[in-house]
């Protein structure tokens, strides 16, 4: 035979069961299977406090780091690829600072840069070349190992204007996260750009970079290809084709030429 149960009674059983639980509890008669549950739940919660606590320290630590950084006068330029004009910009900034190390990462072929400084004239010896990376994620995930192991605090940022926004709030995100502030400079570019920068593609990178910004801290890559802009390998360019971006005006017969000379 069914029993049937009215909600009333249900109401009622659930009640009688919470006001027992809760007088047993307070004479000391709670089972020990409850009270071992409890006590197991507290080292865990003490583990989720500290993490949080420990999160929140670091935090405030950077940012104080990051103050003193942007008050900072610039020690060091990064360069991201993507047009000459960027490097063009980068040769007349050695020019102008030749105690400032620089760093261009993933940018035209080693000659046209050589080229670019030449002419300027600017000092090859304390710029470096970076070709791992293949994206803007990639250009910070190379280069914040190259920029901490030079010890810089502010550096300057030089890419398009049209990059920027999405550029700078990646980089500050990711560097930031390590003490180092990035201030802009943009290239002057001519013409349209070439690639499209939208809302959706900025806040999917800036997510990107916020979750390697904590992968890093633990973890950062390491470019194998690094080299000094006046240890060009010559031998190996002149057996392969290039081409320098035209806005340069770099001739490669001239330039072949006058670099006759390197190794």
């Amino acid at each position: 035979m069914k029993k049937f149960h009215s909600p009333g009674m249900c109401l009622a059983g659930r009640l009688t069961g919470r006001l027992t639980g809760r007088l047993l509890g307070r004479l000391g008669l709670r089972s020990a299977g409850q009270a071992a549950g409890r006590q197991g739940d507290r080292p865990r919660t003490r583990l989720k406090l500290a993490a949080w606590g420990l999160g929140l320290m670091l935090i405030l630590h950077r940012m104080g780091q990051l103050h003193q950084a942007a008050q900072q006068p610039v020690d060091g330029i990064l360069v991201l690829g993507g047009s000459i004009r960027r490097e063009m910009k980068a040769a007349s900034q050695a020019q102008a600072h030749p105690d400032w190390p620089i760093l261009i990462s993933a940018g035209s072929p080693d000659p046209c840069i050589w080229s670019l400084f030449e002419r300027e004239p600017a000092p090859k010896n304390n710029t470096w070349l970076e070709p791992c990376a293949r994206s803007t994620l990639d250009n910070y995930r190379f280069s914040l190992p190259i920029l901490r192991g030079w010890g810089l605090r502010h550096v300057q940022l030089i890419t398009s204007g049209n990059h920027q926004r999405r550029a700078l709030g990646l980089g500050r995100i990711i560097l930031g996260s390590h003490g180092i502030w990035l201030s802009a400079s943009p290239a002057e570019e001519v013409g349209r750009p070439g690639n499209r920068e939208s809302p959706l593609k900025t806040g999917v990178d800036w997510l990107r970079g916020l979750a390697w910004a904590v992968v890093s801290q633990v973890y950062q890559p390491h470019c194998p290809g690094l080299i000094r802009l006046d240890q060009v390998d010559w031998a190996s360019w002149r057996a392969r084709s290039f081409a320098c971006e035209a806005q340069g005006e770099v001739e490669l017969p001239g330039l072949l030429e006058s670099a006759a000379g390197e190794p």
